[in-house]
């Protein structure tokens, strides 16, 4: 008999924070078909060009980025919304130091077994 998923309350201040380079840390909440991540990123921080099958929405909590997506730049404040569909490049870029609010479905499974190598360069 298949199991029924179960409620679950989270507390951002109680996940702890997984740093991946100086400037880049993140805190992972992740359910069956979505997942949610708070994004620290420092002023100056690259996020890499990539692509993945995710669907993406990145909701900016504080700060500013400048996303770069098929050749255009895309500045995102404090307030703002960007989607990404699946499959298409993009790159960011923290113009401010950062809080975003990433959601993504499915979950992304490289960044729960920690093969998002791009990430964690120096």
């Amino acid at each position: 008999m298949a199991q029924t998923p179960s409620v679950s309350l989270h507390r951002w201040d109680d996940i702890p924070e997984e740093p991946l380079n100086e400037l880049l840390s993140r805190k992972l909440i992740t359910g069956e078909r979505m997942m949610m991540a708070h994004v620290y990123l420092k002023a100056g921080c690259v996020v890499p060009t990539h692509h993945h099958e995710n669907e993406q929405m990145s909701y900016l909590l504080k700060g500013a980025m400048i996303f770069e997506i098929d050749g255009k730049e895309v500045p995102v404040r404090e307030g703002e919304v960007l989607y990404v569909p699946s499959n298409i490049p993009h790159k960011a870029t923290a113009t401010e130091d950062t809080l975003s609010l990433d959601m993504f479905s499915p979950p992304r499974q490289d960044w729960l077994d920690k093969t998002d190598d791009y990430l964690r360069r120096k």
